[in-house]
């Protein structure tokens, strides 16, 4: 007993499992309410309705990194181990979004049409308000709280957006029976602009207002747009193939694929919990390089691993029930699901890699990975998507997250290994001087 007192006991002291616990409380919430959210939401569109919101809402995950210019991250970075900056970097949060967000959505507005199919586009505008600006920006003030380690209001802030959609979508469900994508999406910018205000009043109420220096915007420029460009070859991964479906015009098929992706992403989120609440600790870690981050991945990895496997079973075995939840439109998902069961185990391998080594200073290194998969993942559904549909999307999502584990943990242990070599090769030149100089203090 005394044993396992010892052991409660520093679980209960410790910081990383009470965050860990408030953003699995939030996440798990979240799992219930996303769930619930979209077998609504599938009931009210339908496959094909879905499909075409999900080509829109899949450009504008991709372009919508950059809305912010990564002053979220940067926030994390800066502020986590100084809370004297918060005030000019919640200004740089408010400055980044307002300015290049807009110019984003105006971007999207007019030129997305010729990336999506017209059905796609005619949303595009709506979906690019909600989350370029608003969704990006909520994102952001949950990073605020996520670096003072705040993590309940986090996972609150996480957790409020999806519940309002479920309360809207549920009271459209229940009035109009059957609803547009159109329809939807103007649902939908309303919530995220709510979202959005009520995120902005809470860190105002809690920590001050906001202090603008334009100066510091274009001083963090560069390196924002490193972590934006990291965030968006992830989204090019991930939802390129929705919006190459949407572009090809098969909206029923994106409907199908979509919703076993989102099932996908749900059962992935207690992996993104874990990470979550471990990513300021990554930075902390990170002060004494990738010796140090490394070992602080393999111990998350030893908990996420085992929720991957535990994730792709449940989905494996619980795929045939999507039907009767969302619909017999949406049949085909069972296989789509099945198909890609396996990503949250590829999650698990690459994002534990991948915040290690953005804790100690190598995020050009993610990016490049990044970059190679994404761009992969582009070719691939070149050609499986116009030939095999959405089968061929999930054939190159398997592969494309598969082989981002493997590279992510490769060089991981490749700069691991540099480290290590790198301070004896030092000390040994160190010595190698030290000796000459005695050579040359008893010399004639």
């Amino acid at each position: 007993m005394g044993f396992i007192r010892h052991h409660l006991n520093r679980v209960v002291n410790s910081t990383l499992a009470r965050n860990a616990g408030w953003m699995f409380a939030g996440q798990g919430l979240s799992l219930v309410v996303q769930g619930i959210y979209f077998v609504v939401l599938g009931r009210l569109l339908g496959s094909s309705q879905y499909g075409i919101l999900a080509a829109a809402f899949a450009l504008v995950a991709i372009v919508g990194q950059y809305s912010s210019m990564g002053s979220g991250l940067l926030f994390l970075r800066y502020v986590s181990p100084d809370h004297s900056r918060f005030r000019e970097y919640w200004g740089n949060i408010i400055l980044s979004t307002a300015t290049i967000g807009t110019l984003l959505v105006l971007v999207l507005g007019w030129g997305g049409r010729w990336l999506v199919g017209s059905e796609s586009a005619s949303v595009l505008l709506l979906v690019a308000v909600g989350e370029c600006l608003c969704g990006q920006f909520t994102l952001c003030v949950s990073q605020i709280f996520q670096s003072f380690e705040k993590m309940r209001i986090t996972a609150t802030l996480n957790l409020l957006t999806n519940f309002l959609r479920l309360l809207l979508a549920s009271g459209m469900l229940l009035l109009l029976h059957q609803a547009t994508a159109r329809q939807w999406a103007k649902a939908s910018m309303a919530v995220s602009i709510l979202a959005a205000a009520t995120a902005f009043a809470t860190v105002t109420i809690r920590f001050g207002w906001p202090k603008f220096v334009p100066r510091l915007l274009l001083t963090r420029l560069l390196e924002g747009l490193l972590f934006s460009v990291g965030g968006s070859t992830t989204s090019v991964y991930n939802d390129i193939d929705k919006v190459m479906l949407g572009h090809y015009g098969m909206n029923e098929a994106n409907g199908v694929y979509s919703m076993a992706y989102r099932l996908v992403n749900i059962c992935t989120m207690p992996i993104n919990a874990i990470h979550g609440a471990a990513f300021p600790r990554f930075f902390r870690e990170g002060l004494h390089g990738v010796r140090s981050t490394e070992p602080f991945a393999r111990k998350l990895l030893k908990r996420t691993l085992v929720l991957g496997i535990v994730a792709a079973l449940g989905m494996f075995v619980a795929a045939p029930l999507i039907p009767y939840l969302v619909g017999r439109g949406f049949s085909q998902s069972v296989t789509a699901l099945r198909w890609l069961c396996l990503i949250p185990v590829f999650r698990s391998l690459h994002l534990s890699a991948g915040d290690a080594m953005v804790g100690a200073g190598y995020l050009n290194y993610r990016i490049i990975a990044q970059f190679i998969v994404a761009a992969s993942n582009f070719c691939m559904n070149l050609y499986l998507i116009p030939h095999y549909s959405w089968t061929g999307a999930a054939w190159a999502s398997l592969l494309t997250d598969g082989a981002l584990a493997a590279m992510s943990w490769t060089v991981l242990l490749w700069l691991k290994r540099n480290e290590l070599a790198r301070p004896l090769a030092l000390e040994l030149e160190s010595a190698c001087f030290d000796g000459a100089k005695n050579v040359s203090t008893v010399a004639p």
